[in-house]
């Protein structure tokens, strides 16, 4: 081996390779002008965040709900226009009630809020069924047809309407009180308002019955459910 293999390599690098490591680094200069030049901007309000122009819906009313409505109207108008802080009217050309914000709303979606209280009330619940919308948040409308469950025509359609209603109601009841739920029963069509969980259970229950299932088998599975769902709360 020749004296030149033996050198180590540091002394066979080059004069101008100079090795430098990360220790010898020079730390980054902070600047202060980066922090200044972030904006800093404060919470907007609810009243900030509403859009500029008016919300506006429009509700048909059935013609069997014009003079319950009549009625009833205060009860609509009171918690749409005290509360919610919107402005509601009753157009008898178009037989709409007509919503849309104003300058005192506060709540942005308050205008689809008053929206589904008035149509559960044109559905046919009661106004005090339907104020629930408007307080409680997880509470849905849900609609179907007999026909969607089985398609019945004629006096099997008749048949299954009445075993969902049962004697002076007592089945409808029933099903309301074990799964916290109402329904209107509107000829063929059904409207179930609830949690989207209670709706499920009142929707199995009735189509069960529209199936041919019998009331006491569908009463025994909702007292099942009932005591299930006392347990758990």
């Amino acid at each position: 081996m020749s004296l030149v293999d033996q050198q180590p390599v540091a002394h066979m690098m080059d004069e101008d390779e100079v090795l430098i490591t990360a220790d010898q680094l020079p730390a980054p200069i902070a600047t202060t002008t980066e922090a200044s030049d972030k904006p800093d901007f404060g919470p907007l309000s609810a009243k900030e965040l509403q859009d500029k122009r008016n919300e506006f819906r429009r509700v048909r009313v059935p013609p069997h709900r014009l003079s319950p409505l009549k009625r009833d109207w205060l009860k609509i108008y009171s918690p749409i226009v005290e509360h919610l802080l919107l402005q509601v009217r009753m157009n008898p050309k178009t037989r709409m009630i007509e919503i849309r914000t104003c300058d005192e709303t506060l709540d942005a979606g308050a205008v689809q809020k008053a929206a589904d209280f008035v149509r559960a009330y044109c559905l046919g619940f009661s106004p005090e069924d339907s104020l629930a919308l408007l307080r409680m948040d997880d509470l849905f409308l849900d609609t179907f047809e007999v026909k969607d469950v089985k398609t019945l025509n004629g006096d099997h359609l008749s048949r299954a309407i009445g075993r969902l209603a049962g004697k002076d109601g007592k089945t409808k009841y029933t099903i309301e009180n074990a799964t916290k739920t109402r329904i209107v029963l509107a000829d063929s069509k059904i409207h179930i308002l609830g949690t989207y969980q209670n709706i499920k259970i009142a929707k199995n229950a009735i189509s069960s019955l529209i199936m041919g299932s019998p009331p006491g088998k569908i009463y025994a599975n909702l007292r099942t459910i009932a005591s299930r769902m006392k347990g758990r709360f």
